[in-house]
């Protein structure tokens, strides 16, 4: 078994994570770089700082917002990885899919942030956000399905399935909102305050408890 999982072995979990951080680092980076153009342009046009502050607020917005997602996504990313001692093909294209989705992201916001509203910004925005949410998850349960690959208790696996599966399915509620209300834009993401509410609930339910003889 251990010669099997050996020869599956494509990548430690240390260098992929540092890949990952690395895709992270520049996702971010490339976040603010609109923002950057526009004090250029606004400069150059004699702007003054409290004009771009004024014509910039949504771009702002949007950049904060889509930065402390992708911070923890990356946190949840990093927290998972922690216990993954070895990456198969599976796991490693899993992690792949993730990666595309938060190289995405800085396009999201763009478009989210500079182009006139229609229907396909939310689309574009809380789906891709709804994707990567996806890919961490069925990263969760191909690694339940791969016991050899971490050190995870199973109770540990299930409560992060669990909570995985909240977040997703809470992105996807706000995706349906937003195809069905176009006009609200992003707003539907607002839904994303139950996350930590309905993950505590689940953990004050606790594991489930054997049956008494």
């Amino acid at each position: 078994m251990t010669q099997l999982a050996s020869s599956r072995d494509l990548s430690s979990p240390e260098r992929l994570q540092a890949f990952t951080d690395a895709v992270v680092a520049i996702a971010l980076t490339l976040l603010i770089l609109p923002l950057m153009e526009s004090v250029g342009e606004l400069a150059d046009h004699g702007g003054t700082t409290a004009q771009w502050l004024v014509e910039e607020q949504y771009a702002l917005l949007g950049f904060a917002l889509s930065f402390i997602l992708i911070a923890v996504f990356w946190t949840h990313h990093h927290r998972l990885f922690r216990q993954v001692r070895q990456v198969d093909s599976g796991l490693l294209w899993l992690t792949v899919a993730w990666m595309f989705f938060i190289v995405v992201m800085p396009v999201a916001t763009s478009l989210s942030t500079q182009m006139d509203a229609d229907w396909a910004q939310p689309l574009v925005y809380i789906g891709t956000l709804f994707a990567t949410s996806l890919m961490l998850l069925l990263a969760r349960i191909y690694l339940r399905a791969h016991p050899a690959l971490h050190t995870m208790d199973p109770e540990e696996m299930r409560s992060g399935i669990r909570a995985g599966t909240v977040v997703a399915a809470l992105f996807l509620a706000a995706l349906l909102v937003a195809l069905v209300l176009p006009s609200a834009g992003n707003f539907p993401l607002l839904l994303m305050l139950l996350s930590e509410p309905l993950q505590r609930l689940d953990r004050r339910r606790g594991p489930s408890k054997p049956a008494k003889r």
